[in-house]
């Protein structure tokens, strides 16, 4: 292997010391082949033999030394390294030495290196399992959530989610808008988040498919992930999600009580001034019926007394909804109540060929006043029987009983009535329960909505919805 020279200098320095050399060793072999021109160029071979070796000795001596020049850096870093050797330096030899401290350096270096590989495995064991507990995090959040990229792909969706979105897996890379198609709302929301990095907090939108029974009411926030400064949008989105329909609906419900009790309080007198002109009507028309008239007068006194008594009944079921009696609590047995009611309405079902099933665990006393809460169960179950058309195969009326706890610890009886009727329209399910509004061709329309003001007055509510299995499923629910 050929010497490595540190600078041009001992390059040139060791090529004319080579030079030298070669030219001694020329004049030498000159003066041993021909003695004759040896003898007469002796002063000449003899000048050039002393300068020769005046300029090769001095550059023969020095070039070991800078050609051993890297060994002996390398033997002053071997001095340097922080390697502890039980023997003195003055008794090691150097190259012993400077082998010992390579080879101790390269097992710190390998030590290094194992120690490297454990910090790297406990630092990718970390990574998955915070990649893990985040996933866990996620799956476990009660609220729904989604989250997409800058693209509007679709990057995580816990059950929540998929059960209030009806979200079919997978879902990574699917586009907001097709993901959210149930909810519109949500998908315009998202789509103004990408654009312009906007926060929407608590904002309120609707989901609604084929296959729900019902509009379901989602209060959403939607926040950008990283928001972008220069161009204003955002390098992501995530979208929390909650169910809030039972809360519309008991907001809905609270309204509409105020207005109720509003309409009830200023039509109240109104009424009761035309059931006392009807009373004078009703008198004018018995009065009449005595009088000696035609076939064709009769006639048309009995239908003007049967007019004035639809009237004054009307008029009467009105009031009992604008002025409702004080209540009487007592202890009420629902399931004792629900069987007098069947004996009751036991003609009805029998001309519309209606089963009654009443089922479940019945709580065993209620505090309810118990002649208001029984004619709100006969509204029910009349108005339940008279749902179903004609043509229906099955034709049943179902009750059902439970006990539900809610997390404040209050216990509540639950009475659900289900029709197997055509069910209700999804516009009139936020209007039954007001009064005069009816979608049969009989009846004053005020039933549904005394029921309502009764059991809300008990503290309890009343809910409509419409059954997986067709027809309607009327909710009542009483603190017990």
């Amino acid at each position: 292997m050929l010497p490595r020279y540190e600078n041009p200098v001992q390059l040139a320095l060791a090529v004319v010391i080579g030079l030298l050399l070669l030219a001694n060793l020329f004049t030498l072999t000159l003066v041993a082949l021909t003695p004759q021109a040896g003898a007469a160029h002796a002063p000449v071979l003899l000048t050039v033999l002393f300068v020769t070796i005046a300029v090769s000795v001095p550059g023969i001596l020095l070039l070991p030394r800078w050609m051993l020049r890297p060994y002996r850096q390398l033997v002053g870093e071997a001095e340097r390294a922080p390697v502890v050797s039980n023997k003195p330096l003055r008794a090691r030899d150097e190259a012993e030495f400077v082998l010992e401290t390579f080879q101790a350096v390269v097992a710190k270096l390998r030590a290094q290196q194992r120690e490297l590989e454990v910090l790297s495995a406990r630092a990718s064991e970390r990574a998955e399992s915070a990649e893990k507990f985040s996933e866990r995090i996620v799956a476990s959040v009660p609220s729904g959530l989604v989250a997409f990229d800058a693209q509007g792909r679709a990057t995580v969706a816990n059950a929540p989610a998929q059960t209030l979105l009806e979200i079919a897996l997978p879902i990574e890379g699917q586009n907001f808008r097709e993901l959210l198609r149930v909810a519109p709302e949500l998908a315009v929301l998202v789509e103004n988040c990408l654009r312009t990095g906007e926060l929407f907090r608590r904002e309120e939108v609707s989901a609604s498919s084929e296959t729900m029974t019902t509009t379901r009411r989602l209060g959403v926030t939607v926040a950008p992930i990283n928001p972008q400064q220069s161009s204003g949008g955002a390098r992501g989105v995530i979208c929390l999600l909650t169910d809030i329909t039972e809360i519309a609906q008991l907001r809905e419900a609270l309204a509409l009580k105020r207005n109720l009790e509003s309409l009830g309080e200023m039509s109240a007198g109104l009424a009761h001034e035309f059931k006392n002109a009807l009373a004078t009507l009703h008198g004018y028309a018995q009065l009449l019926q005595k009088m000696e008239l035609d076939v064709s007068g009769q006639a048309a006194a009995g239908a003007l007394l049967q007019e004035v008594r639809g009237l004054t009944e009307m008029i009467t079921s009105f009031l009992n909804f604008a002025r409702p009696s004080p209540l009487s609590p007592v202890d009420v047995s629902l399931a004792a109540l629900l069987a007098d009611c069947e004996v009751e309405l036991r003609p009805l079902y029998e001309e519309r060929r209606v089963r009654l099933l009443i089922e479940g665990d019945f709580p065993a006393a209620s505090h309810a006043d118990e002649r208001m809460l029984r004619q709100s169960l006969l509204n029910l179950l009349r108005n339940a029987a008279e749902a179903i058309d004609d043509e229906q195969p099955e034709r049943f009326v179902r009750v059902r009983g439970s006990s539900e706890v809610t997390p404040g610890g209050q216990t509540w009886s639950r009475v659900e009535i289900t029709d197997s009727g055509g069910g209700i329209a999804i516009q009139d399910l936020q209007r039954i329960f007001i009064p005069f509004f009816t979608t049969k061709a009989s009846g004053h329309g005020v039933g549904l909505a005394l029921a309502h003001r009764v059991i809300t007055e008990h503290g309890g509510t009343l809910t409509a919805a419409n059954a997986p299995n067709g027809g309607a499923v009327f909710t009542i629910r009483l603190p017990i």
